[in-house]
C-alpha cells in the first residue's frame, strides 16, 4: 500500500508501497501540485501493486467502523431479505462507478478522485467534488469520536464491573469527559505533524479488529447470551422510504471511490478489464463482512438493535470487550488518517484559490497547519460531544458518500463519452444513459436522505423542548 509518511505536498512520483493502510494520506494529497504522469496502460509499472494486493487495499480502504451501523440498517431496511436485495442492487452501481473512475482516470490521465472529476467535468464541479471530500471527511471524524465515547463507556463498565448508570454517575468515567481526554491527549498529537508515518503500524491491527468484530457478531448470534432476548424481527419494510433511508449506511460502508484511482493507477497494469476484477473481487469480500454481520447482529436484537450494534451488548462480555477495544484503536488510528485528508484537500483549495505553488516559507506552512487541525479538530469535537447519536451524523455522511459512489462517477462517464467524437453507436448511447441514471439515483439518495436527516433532527428537537 501506499506510504502514508509522506508531506501534504509532495510528488505523486515518491509514494511507494508498503504494507500499511496509509493509502487514504496519499488518495487526497494536495490538487496543487504538479503529478507525475502515470505510464500507459499497454506500460507495466515497475514495482506497481500486484492485482492481489489492489483486492487487499480496496477491501482495506473501504471497511472500517462503518460495519457496526449495518444491523441497524437491516432494521430499517424491514429485515434480512430486503437488505440483502438491497445490497446486491447497489453493489452492482458501487462496482460500476470504481470500474467508470479507472476508464476516466485513463481518459484524463490523472491520478487522484478529485483531479479525474475537475479534469473531466470542469473546474466548477471540480471544486464542489473537492469540497464534499472535505465535509465528508470531516463528518466521519465527528462520527469516530462518537464511536469513541460509545465503547469507552461499555468498556470502562467492563473493567469496573459496575452498571452503565453506575459509570455514568462519576465525572471521571462520564461520557463526555473520557472522549475529551481520549481526544486530547492522544488523536490531536497525532493529527498536527506534517506527517503521519505511525499509520503503519496500526492499519494491520485495525484490520483484524474489524475481522473480529464480525466473527464475534456471528458467533454471538449462533451462540447468544441468555441475557439477550430479541425484540420484534420485522420481514418487510414499513415503508418504501424506510428502505432508502438504510442507504447511507450502505453508502457510507461501501464507499473506497475516493481511494479507488490511486489504487488503479498505482497497478503494475492499469487495464479497466483487470480492474474490474480486482474491484468485484474486493466488493464481494466487503458483501460477505457487512452482510454477515448486518444480518446476524439483526437477529440477535432485532427491532432493539442500537444504532452501534456493539451498544446492543452487556459490558460484562470479555469477547464484546476486546472487540469494543479494538474499534478504539481503529478510530482512534483512523481519525487523523481522514483529518490528514481533508486538510490535504482544503490546502489544495488554499493555494489553488490564492494561485501559489508549494508552500517554500516552512513557518507559515506550520502555522497554516496548525491553524488547520486546531480549528478542525476542536470543532469535531464539539459537535461529538452534542451528538451523542451517531445514526444522526452516518445519515449525513452517507448521503455524501452516495455522490462518491453515484454522482461523481455518471457526470463523469456523460462528460467522457459526449467528448468523443467517433460515431455514436448503440452502446455509446447506452453508456450515456446509464451515466445519467447513476446521477439521478445518487442526487435522489443524497436528497431524500439528507433531507430526512434534518427533519428528523428537528423533530427530536421539537420534541425535548
Amino acid at each position: 500500500m501506499a506510504r502514508a509518511d509522506m508531506p501534504v505536498n509532495s510528488e505523486v512520483g515518491d509514494w511507494g508501497l508498503s504494507d500499511d493502510a496509509g493509502e487514504r494520506a496519499w488518495l487526497l494529497q494536495s490538487p496543487s501540485v504538479d503529478a507525475t504522469p502515470p505510464p500507459r496502460p499497454s506500460e507495466p509499472q515497475r514495482g506497481g501493486t500486484s492485482a492481489v494486493g489492489a483486492v487487499f487495499i480496496v477491501v482495506n480502504a473501504a471497511l472500517g467502523a462503518g460495519l457496526l451501523n449495518f444491523p441497524a440498517a437491516f432494521n430499517m431496511a424491514g429485515g434480512v431479505t430486503s437488505g440483502v436485495v438491497l445490497q446486491m442492487s447497489m453493489l452492482v452501481f458501487i462496482i460500476s462507478g470504481l470500474v467508470i473512475l479507472a476508464y476516466c482516470s485513463q481518459v484524463s490521465n490523472e491520478t487522484t478522485y478529485q483531479e479525474v472529476v475537475r479534469a473531466v467535468c470542469g473546474r466548477l464541479v471540480g471544486v464542489v467534488c473537492e469540497v464534499a471530500i472535505a465535509v465528508y471527511t470531516f463528518g466521519t471524524c465527528i462520527a469516530f469520536l462518537i464511536i469513541i465515547g460509545d465503547q469507552l463507556d461499555k468498556l470502562i463498565g467492563a473493567m469496573t464491573s459496575e452498571s452503565e448508570p453506575g459509570v455514568n454517575s462519576h465525572w471521571y468515567t462520564d461520557r463526555k469527559f473520557t472522549i475529551v481526554v481520549t481526544a486530547v491527549l492522544v488523536i490531536l498529537p497525532l493529527s498536527i505533524p506534517k506527517e503521519i508515518g505511525f499509520q503503519k503500524y496500526a492499519s494491520g491491527l485495525s484490520v483484524v479488529g474489524t475481522w473480529y468484530v464480525t466473527i464475534v457478531i456471528i458467533v454471538k448470534y449462533i451462540w447468544p447470551d441468555k441475557d439477550v432476548t430479541p425484540g420484534y424481527i420485522p420481514t418487510s419494510p414499513s415503508s418504501w422510504t424506510a428502505v432508502f433511508n438504510a442507504m447511507p449506511t450502505i453508502c457510507f460502508g461501501f464507499q473506497c471511490h475516493v481511494s479507488s484511482v490511486p489504487v488503479f493507477n498505482s497497478m503494475q497494469e492499469r487495464e479497466v478489464r483487470r480492474w474490474g476484477g480486482v474491484v468485484t473481487v474486493g466488493m464481494l469480500l466487503c458483501l460477505f463482512v457487512y452482510t454477515g454481520t448486518g444480518v446476524c447482529g439483526f437477529l440477535s436484537f432485532g427491532s432493539n438493535v442500537s444504532q452501534d450494534v456493539l451498544m446492543s451488548y452487556p459490558s460484562n462480555d470479555v469477547a464484546v470487550a476486546i472487540a469494543r477495544a479494538f474499534i478504539i484503536i481503529c478510530v482512534v488510528t483512523s481519525y487523523p488518517i481522514l483529518h490528514f485528508c481533508g486538510r490535504a484537500v482544503l490546502e489544495g483549495l488554499w493555494l489553488r484559490f490564492h494561485g501559489e505553488q508549494v508552500e517554500v516559507d516552512v513557518g507559515r506552512e506550520r502555522r497554516r497547519r496548525i491553524l488547520q487541525t486546531t480549528v478542525w479538530f476542536f470543532l469535531t469535537l464539539l459537535l461529538a460531544l452534542f451528538i451523542p447519536d451517531i445514526g444522526r451524523v452516518i445519515s449525513l455522511i452517507g448521503g455524501l458518500a452516495a455522490c462518491f459512489i453515484f454522482v461523481f462517477p455518471g457526470l463523469c462517464l456523460v462528460q467522457a463519452k459526449l467528448s468523443e467524437t467517433d460515431i455514436r453507436t448503440g452502446s455509446w448511447k447506452g453508456l450515456v444513459a446509464g451515466g445519467v441514471v447513476m446521477v439521478t439515483i445518487g442526487a435522489f439518495i443524497f436528497g431524500q436522505t439528507t433531507t430526512n436527516a434534518v427533519f428528523q433532527d428537528l423533530m427530536d428537537n421539537a420534541d425535548g423542548s
